[in-house]
């Protein structure tokens, strides 16, 4: 039997290669897949990376032990057979699975929620196919290795070849499956590898044929049936739901709005109002900073630039109410650059460009009367614009009475918040640092600047207003106005632990959301 199977190695070294691709594959979709519901920020990334690898650990463990007691590849390459079956089946059934035990822990756990739910969730979708893949290497060993003279070769070839593939497997699903068909498809596409290798094998032995039959039918079925696959499974008046390297995005529009949401799909990344002067979001509040710079008293053609302009909601206001004013908008994805003009109108006079916005700053010598840092996702907050480093680039590209303006999107009560340790880094560069809070959400708008008289410009720009919705909304900023005395907690390149600062928040949020029906669904249990 060995020497049939056996006879130039060649098919268990394609094994050992597609089993490595489809271990990095199922990991890069694992956090596409779980991205929309936890974030993807780097706790999320941290606990997909642990289980995996534990379940490849444990799988290691398993597949020498039974490669020992019974040395037929018959049972591996049913393994793969079965982990076929499981990855096709994962973005049909894992995202009800995923909401299903949020939405339990919720009741429960209090703290560290994210951690907690993000881990069961991984552990109840991903962990058992990584077993299975982790029981090749040692198994292709033990039907590989013919004799002590080369059984060091054969070892090395084989775990080369599992890295080569593991490095295909990381590139492939990221600039290549995701983007162009997305994550379902993604899943299947490695799903039907595995399957192929499995079908090849049994059907040169001809055995579990009927098998092999059903797992090809169900992939099939399952690639047909993804056109009218949606991570948002609940909701029914999706305009858009596509991915790109970056984000999960989705585009919904109703009577009153277009809104694009981007990775937690309960969030406002942008919107456009059809009817309504403004949007009552921190938008509007953000409006406050061209007027504290003093854009409309300049003699000159004032300057803004936007750093995360998503789909162009601030660019779009400051374009209506500071006309001649030149706006730069930067935003990492090109995909949501591109629907902003698709679906959200943003003007043809709004210079956008696709780029990190630490990097552009750091490319460019150009002063801004106004900055606005809007970057920051729930916990997803890129360290490296939240740091001492940054904040200085920023006030370096700002004219003399030029203002910074931060969208901090989740308001704590706790001492020691993300909030506190963000408004201590401002304060640590800037002189003036002043807080409006969102009313009626979870948002605060955080302005910096070095000229002493900028809120006198501010008042004297509002007094002259004509447009009654903005007048009241800057009366709403004016009236709400903190200012914030800094303190020590600040945050560095070297040092930003703002994921956990950030799920620390979260865990506040959740828990005031859920105090009522954790209370109402626990009383009635005892």
């Amino acid at each position: 039997m060995k020497k049939n199977i056996l006879q130039n190695k060649y098919f268990l070294y394609i094994t050992e290669f597609f089993a490595g691709m489809s271990v990095m594959a199922v990991e890069l979709g694992a956090s596409r897949l779980m991205a929309p519901y936890f974030s993807s920020s780097q706790i999320v990334w941290t606990v997909i990376i642990g289980v995996i690898m534990i379940a490849m650990a444990l799988g290691n463990v398993w597949g020498g032990r039974i490669a020992d007691k019974n040395p037929s590849p018959d049972r591996l390459y049913g393994r793969l057979l079965l982990a076929a079956v499981w990855i096709a089946l994962i973005p049909f059934i894992g995202r009800y699975l995923i909401a299903g035990i949020s939405l339990l822990l919720a009741v429960f756990i209090t703290k560290n929620f994210l951690v907690w739910a993000a881990l069961f969730a991984c552990l109840a979708v991903f962990a058992f196919p990584c077993v299975l893949l982790g029981t090749v290497t040692p198994s292709l060993v033990k039907y590989s290795v013919s004799s002590l003279d080369d059984n060091g070769k054969t070892v090395g070839e084989l775990g080369a070849l599992n890295t080569i593939g593991s490095i295909i497997g990381t590139f492939l699903p990221t600039f290549v499956t995701i983007p162009a068909v997305g994550t379902a498809i993604t899943f299947l596409i490695f799903s039907g590898v595995l399957a192929a290798i499995s079908i090849v094998y049994f059907a040169a032995k001809k055995k579990k044929l009927v098998k092999c039959a059903l797992t090809l039918a169900l992939i099939l079925i399952l690639g047909l049936s993804s056109s009218s696959f949606s991570f948002a499974f609940w909701e029914g008046d999706i305009t858009l739901e596509d991915e790109s390297i970056y984000n999960y995005l989705q585009v919904k529009e109703t009577e009153r709005s277009v809104i694009l949401s981007t990775n937690v799909l309960f969030g406002v990344q942008s919107i456009l109002m059809k009817d309504a002067k403004l949007t009552g979001m921190y938008y509007d509040y953000a409006l406050a900073a061209p007027f504290m710079a003093g854009i409309p008293q300049m003699d000159r053609n004032g300057s803004i630039l936007i750093l995360g302009l998503g789909t162009g909601t601030f660019a779009k206001y400051c374009s209506e109410y500071f006309p001649g004013t030149s706006i730069e908008g930067v935003e990492i994805d090109e995909k949501i650059s591109n629907l902003a003009t698709e679906y959200f109108e943003l003007p043809d006079t709004v210079d956008v460009s696709v780029y990190d916005g630490r990097s552009y700053l750091a490319a460019s010598d150009k002063k801004y009367d106004v900055i606005m840092v809007d970057a920051y996702q729930d916990i997803t907050i890129p360290f490296q614009m939240s740091s001492r480093e940054f904040f200085t680039e920023v006030k370096k590209h700002l004219t003399d009475t030029g203002v910074m303006v931060v969208n901090m999107n989740m308001k704590s009560k706790s001492k020691n918040s993300i909030n506190d340790y963000l408004c201590d880094t401002i304060g640590s560069v800037f002189s003036n640092v002043y807080t409006a809070p969102v009313q009626g959400g979870t948002n605060c708008e955080v302005f910096a600047f070095q000229n002493q008289n900028a809120l006198e410009t501010f008042q004297e720009g509002r007094g002259s207003l004509t447009d009654t919705a903005l007048q009241d909304m800057m009366e709403t900023v004016s009236e709400n106005l903190a200012q914030r005395t800094p303190g020590n907690l600040v945050l560095t390149d070297d040092k930003a632990p703002v994921e956990v600062l950030g799920m620390q928040v979260l865990d506040e949020i959740i828990a005031d959301e859920l105090d009522y029906y954790r209370e109402l669904y626990l009383g009635k249990i005892f």
